[in-house]
């Protein structure tokens, strides 16, 4: 049975919303490649969170199974992986294109999360589906392109949403057992090993860039990172992975205004209108988990 949370899980989902949309436009600030920045954006998030959570994150650790331990790993591993193909994406499409490719999270997050993790599928989730990815694509429509660079900047997009998903799922089985700072900072720690590792091998140089790339560095661990990645890993306690991934949807609505506003990318009737249409699927998939949440916790209170 779950706990009651302390704060709406809507209230901080909507925060989280407003971070994330802020990643794409830092990443883009930085000149640098996108290994690097996914490595900085993580490896600064785990050595900013370590000194508040480093000695919880040894006790829990003792207490976890094998099994919640190697969950924690994967979901790193895997948010390495989005990292590294997303941030790359950028470098070939435009924000808008590439967020909203990324952000089919929701799709591949209802097909695999009777899987992996126990979570129906369920009508009404479907039903916001098909409300909230025909905004998306109305969004990004007018910024794909059919070849090119455009066209492998969405495959990696692409690829970047189903390690995305995997990354929650993965998240959804332990988070119930472990508290917030203990699980995002393995989390992150798992992904930052990871992506350093890669950036090593790779023969990329981690020093010599601009103030305003190392600026852009801090931005991303701080905001999107913490903040952001943070407050959906809070609310996976209570709320389905395959809800908090269609949240995930929001993101393009802040980052294509975001993109108006400080990278001079048009904003647009498409984006306006696809907007409504992913605010509305939101909106209605969430319909579900409230009343999921308000009719245990009736259950609990009869029960005590």
């Amino acid at each position: 049975m779950k706990d009651a949370p302390p704060v709406s899980p809507w209230i901080v989902l909507s925060v989280g919303v407003f971070a994330l949309s802020t990643g794409a436009i830092f990443a883009r600030m930085a000149s640098a490649p996108a290994l690097v920045i996914a490595a900085y954006r993580v490896g600064l998030a785990t050595l900013f969170l370590l000194p508040f959570t480093a000695a919880k994150t040894a006790r829990e650790v003792k207490t976890l199974s094998k099994q919640d331990l190697i969950f924690v790993l994967a979901s790193g591993f895997f948010l390495a992986l989005h990292f590294a193909s997303w941030i790359s994406s950028l470098f070939y499409t435009s924000v808008a294109s590439s967020v909203v490719v990324v952000n089919t999270i929701p799709l591949w997050t209802g097909i695999l999360s009777p899987f992996l993790t126990g979570d129906p599928f369920t009508g009404r989730l479907k039903r916001g589906l098909l409300l909230a990815l025909p905004g998306g694509i109305i969004i990004g429509w007018g910024d794909f392109a059919l070849g090119g660079g455009a066209l492998w900047g969405d495959f990696l997009a692409l690829l970047g949403s189903l390690f995305a998903a995997i990354y929650i799922l993965f998240g959804r089985k332990v988070r119930s057992r472990i508290s917030l700072g203990s699980y995002v900072t393995l989390n992150y720690g798992t992904a930052a090993v990871f992506l350093w590792a890669a950036l090593l091998a790779a023969g990329l140089s981690p020093a010599g860039y601009s103030r305003n790339t190392w600026t852009a560095f801090f931005l991303l661990a701080l905001i999107p990172q913490i903040l952001g990645h943070s407050s959906y890993n809070w609310a996976l306690r209570w709320i389905s992975a395959g809800t908090v991934a269609l949240c995930l949807l929001g993101e393009p609505i802040g980052s294509a205004l975001l993109a108006a506003a400080f990278l001079g990318e048009p904003l647009t009737m498409n984006i306006l209108f696809g907007g409504i249409l992913i605010l509305a699927g939101i909106y209605y998939a969430s319909h579900e988990d409230k009343k999921k949440g308000t009719s245990e916790m009736e259950r609990k209170v009869r029960h005590d």
